[in-house]
């Protein structure tokens, strides 16, 4: 029978289970993609008949990776996964798993894509990693953690106290953000802040953990798009929802914040 657990549930050996095995995961991916990074004749395919939605054999390689570990250090837990669909567990705790987020960046070379781990209760995020393996960054949340680490040191993660629009910088990955009507009220938003930049995928989630950037606004995710910078962002200080402030675990329309007030001025601004 399966149990569903909360964070209250979970003992500190518990709770340093996931993390061991969320970094073993976290390294495994990496071993599986670096090898493609960069490499001529990288093999692209694409998802979507109707647009483009790619992937690649560093996407296929580092999901079976990462489920490898987990099913050897984890057996009893659900994996849900990019690539691969849901596995069935029994302890009520689900891994989700983005082997690539960005794999658009990924195919041009750039390094800004990543790779994203999280534990969810199935209704709530207790953990969340995000990692980019060519630059060597890993940002954490959750279970007791708010760390970063990387080749030029490492520390505690802290969302900035950015209170007002007009001092906020505001990233998205894509400037169409998602339909016609979501891309005017991304605008309403653009329109009242310092500063907007572009194409960054889950790498904007870890820089407004990294106390970097203020807002992030997207649209069109899925599950494993935003379960990962969910438990980093929530762990940092800052806060994520839906485009009305509820619960967006499950995907859609994402906001991510640096503060409360900064959040409500964007909430407001999305509403028109």
């Amino acid at each position: 029978m399966t149990h569903t657990p909360t964070f209250d549930d979970l003992d500190a050996g518990t709770a340093r289970s996931l993390v061991a095995a969320a970094h073993a995961a976290a390294d495994a991916a990496r071993a599986a993609i670096l090898p493609h990074f960069r490499a001529t004749g990288l093999s692209v395919d694409n998802k979507d008949a109707g647009g483009f939605d790619p992937v690649t054999e560093a996407d296929r390689a580092a999901e079976t990776a990462m489920r490898a570990v987990l099913t050897e250090m984890r057996p009893d837990d659900a994996i849900l996964g990019e690539e691969a669909g849901t596995t069935p567990g029994t302890s009520g705790l689900t891994w989700v798993l983005d082997p690539i987020d960005g794999t658009r960046g990924f195919m041009s070379g750039t390094p800004t894509w990543g790779v994203l781990v999280a534990v969810s209760t199935g209704d709530r995020v207790i953990y969340g990693l995000i990692d980019q393996p060519y630059i060597g960054e890993r940002f954490e949340g959750g279970l007791g953690r708010a760390t970063y680490a990387g080749p030029h040191g490492g520390g505690t993660l802290r969302a900035r106290g950015t209170a007002s629009l007009a001092d906020a910088t505001l990233m998205t990955t894509f400037p169409e953000v998602g339909t016609r009507g979501d891309a005017e009220a991304f605008g309403r938003v653009a329109r009242q802040v310092r500063l907007t930049r572009y194409g960054c995928d889950c790498y904007a989630y870890a820089l407004l953990a990294a106390g970097h950037v203020d807002l992030v606004i997207e649209a069109g995710l899925h599950a494993y798009d935003i379960q990962a910078p969910i438990g980093v962002i929530e762990a940092a200080g800052g806060i994520v929802t839906d485009w009305e402030g509820g619960p967006v675990l499950h995907g859609g329309r994402a906001l991510a914040a640096a503060t409360p007030e900064l959040h409500a001025a964007a909430l407001a601004a999305l509403a028109g």
